[in-house]
Formats: C-alpha cells, structure tokens, sequence
C-alpha cells in the first residue's frame, strides 16, 4: 500500500495519552471538534473523568501511569480498537545530569522515551492491515537542539525524533504514518507554564491550542514534522541541527542557562506556588523536583 496523505478524524478512535495535563486538555478538545472518539489517559481519574463527560460523544477515560512498565500494554489493551495514537504523556526531566538518581534516569526514560516506543509498536501491529492510520509525537524543540541544563531531557527528545523519522518510512508501505509535533514555550499550560518562569526578552511563546491545531494538521494530512513556535525559535532549532557549538554560544549569551534553572527550580503559575507544591496538587505533571544549587 502506498503511503497515504491524511486521514479524517469524523469517526475515527484516537487515544491521547497525558490528556489531564493543560496541553492534553486543548489536544482533547480539538480532535473531540474534529469529530473523533476519544479515549483519554492520565494520572488524575479528577480530572479525566469531568474532561471526558464534558466532551461527550463516547469519550472515555483511563486511568494510566507510564512510569509502571507494564502499562503501555494495558492501556492498549483497554483502549480497544485505535486509529490515531497521540503520544503527549511526558517528565520535563530538566537540570545537571549528576543531580539525578538512576533511579529518576530510569523514569524519565520510561516515561520520555520506552512508553511511547512500546504503545507505537503494539498500535502500529494492529493498524497495519488497516491502513490509513497515525502515529503522532508530541515532542519539544529540545528534539532538535540541545541546552545546557537539559542533558537527560534533550536525549529523551532527540530519541524520540530519530525513533519517529525511521517508523515512518518503515511505516510507509502499510499506510501508517508518523508525524512528530516540536513545541517551544508554551505558555498558560504544560511544563514550561507551570514554572512561572520570565523567558528573555524577545523570545516568545505560543498556546497549547497552537498544539492542538498543529496536531491535528498533522493527522489530517500526515506531515513528518510541525514545530509551534516564533519564527526565531524555528530558526535557532534549525542552527542548533546543523551547528550545535555555535547554538550553544548563542545561548549563554541569551540567558539560556538562566532560564533552563529556572525551569528545573521555578515557580508554577500563580500565587508564587514553588514547582513541588504544583505537583502536590497535580501529580499528572510527573515531574522530577531539583533543588537549586547553593
């Protein structure tokens, strides 16, 4: 079968994994318009639960923790019939590699990177004698440049984009494709929202409804590859693909490396809340918490 050019949503059973974190609430809610059934997996049954009421047409929701190893394949398993994957479930791991356990190494490459390999397997075996099917991504920029701060981070996410450009052209004769989103800042919701953190100036952000729409451009048409973000961002991830040492230069003279600590050490959203009470309050967010260095 040739390699097909999109697929439409009206009809079609999409999971979405990470739907209780703000970017998988705009996710859900922009392949729910565009007339998929959904089944929604997260930590937090609080929240997936009034999400899937409140989208309607069928929607279900699962509770699921991709850290335990096992549960990629339960979840399929339970999700049942699946013609879009929508991988978005993920640990922000940022900070020095050496002020992480292996322990927290092993989860944040569980979460990161094993998950999502393990459900694209088991989906792609069942989609493949249908055709017409998707895999999709939801990645960073950090897939395409490196940065101080992000050793553990960046590696999940360039795995997780040369993982994706080899599955589809393996992919490719049997009308599966895979497409992999690559967000910059994202303000309002998700991890770079939750710590509050004051980006340099000139550097902007985009919304996770900017997302949403990129995914589902994605879907419709099977693009390889969509970043969402500023054009400057765009263009520093280009530089950084094809020149990492002078994009690394750039980025010390930006603030990069005060940026990237104060996402590992920040703030999350309003009321001055530190990373680790944002997590006593939404688990779903996973993250690892770091001490700023003294």
């Amino acid at each position: 079968m040739r390699h097909h050019r999109g697929m439409d949503l009206r009809g079609a059973n999409v999971l979405l994994t990470g739907a209780s974190g703000g970017i998988g609430r705009a996710l859900a809610a922009a392949l729910a318009g565009g007339g998929a059934r959904l089944v929604l997996t997260g930590r937090r049954v609080d929240v997936l639960e009034p999400l899937a009421e409140r989208l309607g047409g069928g929607t279900r929701a699962i509770a699921a923790g991709l850290a335990d190893r096992a549960a990629a394949e339960r979840l399929l398993d339970e999700a049942g019939r699946v013609d879009v994957l929508v991988a978005n479930a993920a640990l922000p791991a940022s900070g020095l590699l050496a002020d992480y356990s292996i322990t927290e190494i092993d989860r944040a490459l569980d979460v990161n990177l094993r998950a999502p390999i393990v459900m694209a397997k088991l989906a792609s075996a069942r989609m493949a004698d249908r055709g017409r099917r998707q895999l999709v991504f939801v990645s960073s920029l950090s897939g395409k440049a490196a940065s101080g701060n992000a050793s553990l981070y960046n590696a999940t996410k360039f795995g997780m984009r040369g993982f994706a450009l080899a599955l589809r052209e393996d992919l490719r004769p049997h009308g599966v494709g895979v497409s992999t989103i690559f967000p910059g800042f994202i303000r309002d919701a998700g991890m770079f929202a939750e710590t509050g953190v004051t980006l340099p100036r000139g550097v902007g952000t985009r919304s996770p409804e900017d997302v949403a729409r990129a995914t589902v451009r994605a879907i419709e048409r099977n693009v390889a590859e969509i970043d969402v973000a500023p054009l400057g961002l765009r263009l520093g991830a280009r530089i950084g693909g094809f020149a990492p040492v002078l994009s690394a230069a750039v980025q010390r003279r930006a603030g990069g490396a005060r940026a990237a600590r104060g996402r590992r050490a920040g703030h999350a959203g309003p009321g001055g809340r530190t990373a680790r009470e944002a997590v006593a309050t939404n688990p779903d967010l996973q993250v690892i918490i770091r001490k700023r260095p003294p």
